[in-house]
């Protein structure tokens, strides 16, 4: 790893408010398909009112198929343009290493479709990273939202907490860039780099604020331009 740059990493946070979010200050917005899904709904209902096995039960389900490839066309080429940036623009690129089938299990799970597009997320992201010679490195998720990445204490979050502010340290940041910080930290150790250059303070203010790195991209943007910049 002598030619792998800490500068030239990013960690990503895959959050709830966000579909990511990177160390460097870049959030990307979940694909808005409100409207594919109602349509799906109206479908759905349609042919639950045919009968069984007729012709117009046929015709209406095939409907309903077009409808779900529609949408999982939608989703593969947001995350097929969204990959391939991330293993264009860096090096390495660090992930959590989330048991999604565990998280499936679990009853009463309200975030069972970010899950399951996050799967396919780490996967594309994988084999777009073969594809560059990008790294791309899953590491440990335990504790990456509770813990500083100033000074490692942990602090707890309900989900409806949005900001992370440590006890112990004062350090103050988006709940979502605490994460992404730590990820970076994770991925930098787990190939032997140590620690990232940029400080997690000095990231913050950029986050914080409209200028600098910091950037909020609909997911609409990177469809139509393959990237998150202008």
């Amino acid at each position: 790893m002598d030619n792998l740059d800490a500068e030239d990493c990013v960690g990503i946070d895959l959050g709830i408010t966000n579909y990511i979010y990177t160390s460097n200050g870049d959030s990307v917005d979940w694909l808005d398909l409100s409207d594919e899904y109602e349509r799906l709904r109206r479908e759905q209902r349609s042919l639950s009112r045919k009968e069984h096995g007729s012709n117009n039960w046929e015709k209406q389900r095939q409907e309903v198929a077009k409808v779900k490839r529609r949408i999982k066309r939608k989703v593969e080429d947001f995350q097929h343009k969204l990959t391939t940036w991330l293993v264009k623009m860096y090096d390495a690129v660090f992930v959590e290493d989330l048991n999604v089938v565990g998280m499936l299990q679990q009853r009463g799970n309200a975030r069972n479709k970010q899950d399951a597009a996050w799967r396919g997320f780490i996967e594309m992201l994988e084999y777009k990273g073969d594809l560059y010679g990008t790294h791309v490195v899953q590491v440990n998720p335990a504790g990456t939202t509770k813990e500083c990445a100033e000074c490692g204490v942990e602090t707890e979050k309900p989900l409806w907490v949005r900001e992370h502010s440590c006890p112990s340290c004062g350090f103050e940041v988006d709940r979502d860039a605490n994460a992404s910080y730590n990820v970076l930290s994770r991925g930098l150790q787990e190939l032997g780099l140590g620690q990232a250059e940029v400080t997690p303070v000095e990231t913050a203010t950029a986050v914080e604020t409209d200028g600098g790195r910091s950037s909020s991209v609909p997911a609409s943007h990177v469809i139509e331009t393959g990237s998150l910049g202008a």
